[in-house]
């Protein structure tokens, strides 16, 4: 239950207004004892909040209660599949291969980083893209993927402009990082950071606003669904097209095996002519914590697997397969005219609710860190961009060459720094071994950024060599 309100001054009068509206003069308890900093940190956030939009989220967390979920897809689950997908390396993709190649060639591509979480839960201080990932060399996600891109400009003799979306805390020490780490190798020029908006964490009993510290109201990302209005926000479309920029690709920090700029890729996105193109990798078993690409009626969406009832999640093809198997892996490519229209548009994507544990203040001014959930969290998704475009292409890799994201602590069963780095030698030992190249049993070898396949190790290793210590390949 929210305290009673306390007197304050200092606040400009329409502000104080829209709180007290809104039923949250809580918020102000320690306005009175806080310092002039702390006083104007606090301001900043109370003019961030949409005081009006507030009742709304206030409505949903209401209504969802314990039982916060993401909305529904609004699709007839029962008619549903999964729409064809290509699969990466097929025979049938030598065509796309030479678009994809033509296409980097000439600059039509451009990069979002979504880089908005923070590396606490994996036990390191500041953004999570500055978390030290390689197994020999200790770089970091940064490291790793801006280096991708330094390798695509070093095959096609052009840049891949760059765009990476921070939150309020990322923000600063990410534009530290790229100052000190001389943009990863990038031209300035050609990299921008902008930043997510924030929405607030509401009390799950009454769905009143928690504050994490006297001068700070506790808020969160607004999920990666947020990238298209803080892109059109900062100006970050028009970047891209005076760029010459006409798609972006848009990954996750967090999977330094990502390949969102494979040849065959782009150029399943060019041939298709799709609006949105999306990788994705085979769903094994239905318990597998991974949304998945589906279709119906013509239009294709991404189910989560929280929407998915466990008797759809299960059911199986004759073939053996998942009904529902094109598992999302967040590797999305983007029409820039597609993103226009859809930033038009005046419907914001849909907000997803998530029963979260988050630690705040008592009325006392005692701070709480919860074992269980007691807060409700908002997340946009830009998964739910796909029932707009007019045409979307679904395209299979393999999660061997493409996917381990780093998500869970030391002690987890998946998606932990031992996962990732076991992934990324032995991708790293594929590579060399398709490039005539032998390691020596237990020797951990890591691949340099900059090395995008086995054409690019024949560059500086002849078939026949042999690794016989720890080492980064092209480092």
């Amino acid at each position: 239950m929210a305290p009673e309100p306390t007197a304050v001054d200092d606040l400009p009068s329409p502000l104080l207004a829209a709180i007290r509206d809104a039923g949250q003069e809580h918020v102000l308890r320690f306005w009175p004892d806080l310092s002039g900093d702390s006083r104007a940190a606090l301001l900043d956030q109370l003019r961030s909040i949409d005081w009006p939009g507030l009742a709304e989220l206030r409505r949903l967390a209401l209504a969802a209660g314990s039982a916060a979920t993401a909305p529904g897809v609004g699709f007839d689950l029962e008619a549903a599949d999964t729409p064809p997908c290509q699969r990466l390396g097929d025979a049938r993709g030598a065509r796309a291969v030479e678009a994809g190649r033509a296409a980097l060639a000439e600059v039509l591509f451009g990069a979002v980083i979504v880089a908005g979480g923070q590396g606490s839960r994996l036990g390191c201080n500041g953004p999570k893209g500055a978390v030290a990932v390689g197994p020999v060399s200790g770089g970091s996600l940064f490291d790793i993927l801006l280096g991708k891109l330094v390798g695509i400009r070093r095959r096609f003799g052009r840049p891949v402009p760059l765009a990476i979306m921070t939150s309020s805390s990322t923000e600063s020490d990410t534009g530290a990082w790229l100052a000190s780490h001389d943009h990863g190798g990038l031209d300035p020029d050609d990299v921008m950071v902008f930043r997510q908006h924030d929405l607030p964490a509401l009390d799950d009993h009454d769905a009143t606003l928690l504050l994490d510290a006297p001068d700070r109201i506790a808020l969160a990302p607004d999920g990666h669904g947020g990238m298209l209005p803080a892109l059109v926000g900062s100006g970050g479309l028009d970047w891209f097209a005076k760029r010459k920029v006409r798609h972006v690709v848009s990954f996750q920090v967090d999977n330094p095996l990502t390949m969102p700029f494979h040849p065959e890729f782009i150029g399943h996105h060019l041939l298709h002519d799709a609006e949105l193109s999306t990788q994705v990798i085979r769903k094994q078993e239905p318990g597998e914590r991974v949304g998945v690409v589906a279709t119906t009626g013509g239009r294709t969406f991404v189910i989560e697997y929280s929407d998915l009832p466990p008797a759809l999640a299960a059911e199986r093809g004759a073939d053996g397969r998942l009904r529902f198997h094109a598992g999302s892996i967040a590797v999305h490519a983007f029409a820039l005219d597609f993103l226009r229209r859809a930033a038009s548009s005046p419907a914001p994507l849909p907000l997803h609710l998530a029963h979260k544990a988050v630690p705040h203040l008592d009325s006392t001014g005692i701070r709480l860190v919860p074992r269980e959930p007691n807060a409700i969290k908002f997340e946009r998704f830009i998964f739910d961009l796909m029932p707009l475009a007019r045409r979307v292409c679904v395209v299979e890799i393999d999660p061997a060459e493409g996917f381990a994201p780093l998500k869970n602590p030391p002690g987890a069963a998946a998606d932990t720094l031992a996962h990732v780095q076991g992934a990324m030698i032995s991708h790293a030992r594929r590579v060399l071994a398709r490039a005539g190249v032998d390691v020596a049993a237990g020797v951990t070898v890591e691949l340099a950024p900059w090395i995008l396949d086995e054409s690019d190790v024949a560059a500086i290793l002849p078939p026949g060599s042999r690794l016989g210590r720890d080492s980064v390949v092209g480092g």
